[in-house]
């Protein structure tokens, strides 16, 4: 009777924090992504974004190696209601050096509710190439900071929906 249920109730999280203070480091995250992945992670969640990345190598591959390794990344594409195709937003799944993709990437932007609405919630950000999908991202019920629960709006709200997606599908096909 406290809380809220998920997506679907058969997986253990675990958090890693990769970003200090709303700096999203790329040899932070490249770190959290290899350490996820050592430590057993099937799926990463990451809902942070910023638009430059003068360390994407670092993030790169550390990508190649969750992709090695079979793990699916699932990334927010964030809040600034932009188009990602023009504006950069990192991390991409695009490999700096080569410009290849990443198939074991998806970025997801926030979709809006209501039948008057469009399906872009408007903050989010979009782009027919960047964005793979769109989750519900507006209002969603969750957690929030000092042990609470309430709504919230975002593509951080957005890509958890899709990793828990996943993590469904992989337990009913591992």
């Amino acid at each position: 009777g406290i809380g809220m249920d998920g997506i679907t109730d058969n997986v253990l999280i675990m958090p890693v924090r990769a970003v200090c203070n709303g700096d999203e480091r790329d040899k932070d995250v490249a770190i959290a992504i290899r350490y996820a992945v050592d430590n057993g992670a099937k799926i990463i969640n990451m809902s942070f974004g910023k638009p430059f990345s003068p360390g994407k190598i670092w993030v790169d591959e550390a990508v190649r190696y969750a992709e090695k390794k079979d793990v699916l990344i699932v990334h927010g594409a964030s809040n600034d209601a932009a188009d990602i195709d023009t504006v950069n937003s990192f991390p991409t799944p695009y490999f700096k050096n080569n410009g290849k993709k990443a198939d074991n990437f998806i970025t997801v932007g926030a979709s809006a509710s209501g039948p008057d609405s469009s399906l872009v919630a408007d903050f989010s950000n979009y782009g027919e190439k960047e964005v793979d999908l769109f989750a519900p991202g507006l209002n969603i019920y969750s957690t929030l900071p000092g042990n609470k629960y309430g709504f919230d709006s975002g593509t951080s709200m957005a890509a958890p929906v899709v990793s828990g997606i996943a993590a469904l599908i992989l337990e009913y096909f591992p």
